[in-house]
């Protein structure tokens, strides 16, 4: 598959190895194929010289990018023999301008380089469910980047799965229900069991806590010994700004104390009560979600699940909205990074 309709790059912007001009016609720059042929996500993008620019490629091809990203919600760049974290932190500007940092922290994550970090530091031996991120909160990128340095010795997949299939396939009575009373997230922090409010908001601040809560909407609860409680009234199916599909986009599935593995479940609800649990989900007007529900929408995420593996060197550019994302157990080193672009508020749809 090829589509050339939008590439016009400026060729004295690419280079060889000895930094030459490259003669060649703009059709012969890159090819376009999929990893599986029923799927039409993620795109793959690979160059046709060797020792091409990324970043700048992108910088004359914003148009195109932006218009494969919204046909098919994710672009995986492959063999563009990027030279570590400085060229994919270049080719994010190029693409989608300044990085967000990443606020209101859901889990723990080091910054390697500005406003890039390393991917969820969540149990390797763990599966990370799909979601979009950030979908959690009413602020959230509408675009996420993934860099691959070194892919796990084995598993580490990343699955992916299409949030307006994941929509129309979830019964239509438990979407209008969430739709009606959207999620409540409820978050303690300070037990040492979930990550610290101070890492979460990263201040050791009361008052700026407070502060963004306030403009967050974000009901704050201070606790003995100095740990906190908030409550939070999100969305849970969003329309996109620029396609308008109707959109499953919440982790009301993800923060469910029902989400953990059964071992660690037993622990948190022997030691805890429920209302003390480092994080938990329920509709917006605090009734259960029940059991049935949730699996129920476990299930279709499973079901359209389409499993990614990584090569090294890889970048996977997806519209956070459109594509949600997880990870697969794995074992040996994984050394993948994020940035994020494009800040979005829930008044915005």
């Amino acid at each position: 598959m090829k589509d050339s309709e939008f590439q016009k790059p400026s060729l004295n912007k690419l280079r060889s190895f000895k930094r030459q001009i490259i003669s060649v016609s703009q059709e012969e720059l890159i090819r376009t194929e999929y990893l599986q042929p029923e799927n039409q996500f993620p795109l793959v993008v690979k160059p046709n010289i060797d020792e091409m620019n990324l970043a700048c490629w992108a910088q004359n091809n914003k148009q195109f990018i932006e218009a494969q990203l919204l046909k098919h919600g994710g672009i995986l760049f492959r063999n563009f023999n990027l030279k570590g974290l400085i060229e994919f932190e270049e080719f994010i500007r190029a693409v989608s301008g300044e990085l967000m940092a990443y606020s209101y922290r859901s889990t723990p994550r080091t910054p390697v380089r500005g406003k890039i970090y390393t991917s969820t530091e969540y149990t390797a031996t763990r599966s990370i469910p799909l979601h979009n991120e950030m979908s959690y909160s009413d602020n959230w990128p509408l675009k996420i980047f993934f860099y691959c340095l070194q892919p796990a010795e084995k598993g580490g997949e990343t699955p992916l799965a299409n949030s307006q299939k994941v929509f129309e396939q979830i019964t239509p009575k438990i979407r209008n229900h969430f739709q009606q009373k959207k999620v409540m997230y409820v978050r303690n922090y300070g037990d040492e069991l979930d990550i610290s409010w101070q890492n979460v908001f990263q201040t050791t601040n009361k008052s700026e806590v407070e502060n963004y809560c306030r403009g967050a909407n974000i009901e704050v609860e201070w606790k003995d010994k100095d740990r906190l409680r908030t409550y939070q009234i999100c969305q849970s199916i969003a329309t996109h700004p620029t396609t308008r599909q109707l959109l499953w986009f919440n982790q009301a599935h993800l923060f469910h104390i029902s989400s953990l593995e059964p071992d660690v479940r037993e622990i948190l609800l022997t030691r805890f009560k429920e209302k003390d649990l480092p994080r938990n989900a329920y509709y917006g007007d605090g009734s259960p979600i029940e059991n049935s529900v949730l699996e129920e929408i476990r299930n279709v995420y499973q079901q359209e699940a389409v499993m990614f593996t990584w090569k090294e060197g890889d970048i996977l550019l997806l519209d956070n909205m459109l594509i949600a994302h997880g990870r697969m157990p794995f074992s040996g080193t994984r050394k993948v990074f994020v940035g994020m672009t494009e800040p979005f508020s829930s008044e915005g749809v």
